[in-house]
């Protein structure tokens, strides 16, 4: 993280700050070394179905790490309830801040991820950048879902990134359904 200037933000209302970009919270990450035992843990608690892909080379376009091309794979799931994602990812191979995390911490929640109020994706970049916090890890999926992992973790504690799905967004057919497909 860069060493800025703190200014303190006017107070808006008992919501806001004048310096608000953040939005939404949409979800909640878990990093794991098996992402099947968590996934059943997490199920006994309602949290599910789960769509689970792998995330490498193949599927996921522009990979970086800590600012340079990086080919990473990863174990990745994900169950929506509500207006929340959660996600689970196992790293594979190669570079990573899931890898870091888990070298690091062990298992547990590794990153919340925020709308940034619906801002163009350059923009959202910008926001965090002004602020301090450069792009850790990114890439694009599925042919339309940028995200980026920001260096939020010692300010913040915790790692925060931002994604957009384009509104025509559909979820590829995942490897698997865990505990089952839903209902067609």
């Amino acid at each position: 993280m860069t060493s800025l200037p703190v200014s303190i933000p006017d107070v808006l209302d008992e919501y806001r700050l004048s310096n608000s970009f953040l939005g939404n919270v949409i979800e909640i990450c878990i990093v794991t070394a098996d992402y099947r035992k968590t996934i059943e843990g997490l199920i006994r608690l309602g949290i599910g179905p789960w769509r689970v892909y792998t995330f490498s080379s193949s599927n996921v376009q522009d990979q970086t790490y800590r600012g340079a091309e990086s080919e990473f794979s990863l174990k990745v799931a994900f169950a929506i309830n509500d207006n929340i994602t959660w996600e689970l990812m196992q790293p594979i191979e190669g570079r990573s801040i899931m890898a870091e995390f888990l070298e690091n911490h062990g298992e547990g929640i590794h990153h919340v991820a925020f709308d940034c109020n619906g801002a163009p994706w350059e923009e959202r970049i910008k926001m965090f950048a002004e602020r301090g916090f450069e792009k850790t890890q990114s890439g694009l999926w599925a042919d339309g879902n940028s995200f980026a992992f920001f260096d939020t973790e010692a300010a913040t504690t915790t790692c925060f990134e931002t994604y957009h799905f384009p509104p025509d967004f559909e979820y590829p057919e995942p490897e698997e359904w865990l505990p089952a497909p839903p209902p067609r």
